[in-house]
C-alpha cells in the first residue's frame, strides 16, 4: 500500500453522487439534440467538461461524469463513469517518466477544480483512504456492501495495487476502483465510479478468480 505516487487529486464522493449516477437511466428522456441536452445540463446546475476529460461533463458536485453517450439522460443503455480522483503515479520500470515534472501541469487542472484538494507527494495508501470513503457513500446509498472486493492493478497501465469494489442494480453495475485516465499520453489514473449495464458482460464470476473479475470489469468500463 505504500507504493509511491507523485500526485493526488480528489473531491470526496457523496451520497447525493451517487443518486444522481444511478439515477440517469430512469429520468425522464431528453432529446438528443444540442439545446436540449445543454438546457438539462444547466437545469441541472452542471457544465460541459472538455479540459480534464474529452467530451464530458463537470457536475454540480465539481466530479466529472463520462458517458459513451452524449446524452445521458433518460438512456438505460448509456456506460458512464463518475471521476472523484485523479492519480500520477510512479512508474518504477520506466525511468523517463520516474520525475515527468510537465504532467505536474495536468494534475493541476484537476486539483484547481473547486472542492479539489491534492497531496504531493503521496501514497497507495493514501488513494485508499480515498477509494473507502467513496465506498462508504456508494453502500449507504445502494442499502448494502459489495458483492466483490479485490485488489488489482491490472485495469490500469501503471500505478499502485488498489482495491475494486462491485456492486449490482437489478439492470446495472456499479464498480469502484482505478482505471487508466487514456488522456494525453495515458499516464494519469482516475479513481472513479462506474456505472455500467449488466448486459455489458456475462454473469459476475466467483470471488476466487481474479482474472475473470478483471475482463469482467474491463468488458463494463472500457469503451
Amino acid at each position: 500500500m505504500q507504493f509511491p505516487v507523485h500526485a493526488l487529486a480528489h473531491r470526496p464522493l457523496t451520497t447525493g453522487a451517487v443518486a444522481e449516477l444511478v439515477g440517469l437511466p430512469a429520468v425522464s428522456h431528453v432529446s438528443d439534440s444540442l439545446d436540449a441536452v445543454d438546457a438539462e445540463v444547466q437545469r441541472r446546475g452542471w457544465c460541459w467538461e472538455d479540459s480534464l476529460v474529452c467530451e464530458s461533463f463537470r457536475t454540480a458536485d465539481q466530479h466529472v461524469l463520462c458517458s459513451d453517450s452524449a446524452n445521458p439522460f433518460g438512456d438505460p443503455d448509456a456506460r458512464t463513469f463518475l471521476v472523484f480522483g485523479e492519480l500520477y503515479p510512479v512508474n518504477p520500470h520506466d525511468e523517463s517518466m520516474a520525475n515527468g515534472s510537465w504532467l505536474y501541469g495536468l494534475m493541476d487542472r484537476w486539483q484547481e477544480q473547486p472542492g479539489w484538494s491534492g497531496r504531493r507527494p503521496s501514497t497507495g495508501q493514501d488513494c485508499e483512504a480515498v477509494l473507502e470513503q467513496a465506498a462508504q457513500a456508494v453502500t449507504e446509498h445502494l442499502g448494502a456492501p459489495p458483492e466483490r472486493t479485490f485488489l488489482s492493478s491490472e485495469t490500469v497501465m501503471a500505478g499502485p495495487e488498489l482495491t475494486h469494489r462491485v456492486w449490482r442494480t437489478p439492470t446495472h453495475a456499479l464498480i469502484l476502483g482505478q482505471t487508466a485516465d487514456n488522456g494525453p499520453y495515458g499516464y494519469l489514473t482516475h479513481l472513479q465510479l462506474s456505472f455500467t449495464p449488466l448486459t455489458c458482460g456475462p454473469d459476475l464470476p466467483s470471488a476466487d478468480d481474479e482474472d475473470g473479475l478483471v475482463s469482467w470489469i474491463t468488458e463494463h468500463i472500457d469503451w
